[in-house]
């Protein structure tokens, strides 16, 4: 069983750029209004739509009303670093929080927030 979210954007074209080119996904699917992307880790897979079709409420809000997708990465500080140097939208530079995880940010042309997380482990694990 796999899983997707769905996000209505914009300009479906530049956030798939944005996923292919910067989080490792790859178009799956281009067609009527929709791209479907996916990634060979089985990671959660993404449906990029413009306005709401007919599966979507109307009185929906756009993508960027609260919506974050965070992902797990082994190395945050390597991610960084590669991302600073393919000129992605960082908008939350490194940090570490108080409760135990490093953190950074990207926001997507669409405004869509995705958010890389490395988990530090508990002293003593």
């Amino acid at each position: 069983m796999g899983s997707a979210v769905w996000l209505t954007v914009d300009d479906p074209a530049s956030s798939a750029r944005f996923f292919v080119s910067h989080l490792g996904f790859r178009e799956v699917l281009n067609a009527q209004g929709v791209t479907h992307l996916a990634r060979d880790d089985a990671a959660i897979d993404l449906v990029l739509h413009k306005g709401a079709g007919p599966s979507v409420r109307q009185s929906r809000p756009p993508a960027q009303a609260g919506v974050m997708l965070s992902f797990t990465v082994a190395s945050i500080h390597a991610e960084y670093e590669r991302l600073r140097r393919e000129g992605a939208r960082i908008t939350l530079p490194v940090r570490k929080e108080p409760w135990g995880e490093w953190v950074l940010q990207l926001t997507d042309p669409n405004g869509v927030v995705v958010q890389l997380v490395a988990w530090i482990p508990p002293a003593g694990a």
